[in-house]
């Protein structure tokens, strides 16, 4: 049997939630959706921090000659900063050979929040079925959607139920849901895939507000890559014998 726990928002994440489990963090405006990006197209690594500060902290130490710093407040770049967290800024060009650090509003909490898991991997729709495939022989998972300020957000929702749907695949009565991942399953039936919906959500208003609407195209990219991005002491990466698509 295979057991999976969905919350809503990092705040609902404790200790005792993640203790032994693999953890999928979920931010498809536009977190997970950038590092999956970013990590194709040859970046290094990304180090998740929680606050601007400690970003800027973490990339001084680090020096500069190799390092971006990233990240977004109130979904644009924070001043100084190298990248916001438009997956298109990451192109090759800019990020190849480079380590990443990134601070944004929600996605950057939700690895924090998840760290202490067996495992932590990063999903998106572009990447959805090989986090799927990566899962098929874990028994007990939690998805942490990075949510809106703690809140409930859709198009994450969406992500994680077609994530379980994909993996209900092989065998649906084999898997044991918590209610909200239930929600989101029923969710991921009603909903398409694709940036109109994207946009009619909280988290695609605010972007179109403020200019970023291209993004939701690339954001609802289904499979785009097979690339399972892992965390591990707190630098999220590809296995060396991954092979990019």
């Amino acid at each position: 049997m295979k057991t999976i726990d969905v919350y809503l928002s990092p705040a609902e994440v404790g200790e005792a939630a993640v203790e032994g489990r693999v953890a999928v963090v979920i931010d498809v405006i536009r977190a997970t959706t950038t590092m999956v990006e970013a990590l194709a197209n040859g970046a290094r690594a990304i180090i998740p921090t929680a606050s601007t500060e400690e970003a800027v902290k973490l990339a001084s130490s680090l020096g500069r000659t190799d390092t971006l710093l990233c990240g977004e407040r109130k979904g644009l770049k924070v001043e100084g900063f190298d990248l916001g967290n438009s997956p298109a800024e990451f192109t090759a060009d800019v990020v190849r050979g480079k380590q990443l650090v990134m601070s944004t509003t929600n996605g950057t909490r939700a690895f924090v929040a998840a760290e202490d898991s067996a495992r932590v991997l990063a999903a998106s729709f572009l990447n959805l079925s090989a986090v799927a495939a990566a899962l098929r022989e874990e028994d007990n998972l939690l998805m942490v959607c990075a949510g809106k300020e703690d809140r409930f957000s859709l198009d994450d929702a969406l992500c994680a139920g077609n994530l379980i749907r994909t993996l209900g695949d092989l065998n649906p009565a084999d898997l044991i849901l918590n209610d909200a991942a239930r929600m989101v399953l029923d969710l991921s039936f009603a909903h398409p895939v694709d940036a109109e919906f994207l946009a009619s959500t909280a988290a695609g208003k605010a972007l179109v507000e403020v200019g970023l609407e291209t993004d939701l195209q690339l954001c609802a990219s289904l499979d785009r890559y097979s690339l399972v991005p892992e965390m591990r002491e707190r630098r999220i990466g590809l296995p060396s014998s991954k092979e990019r698509s």
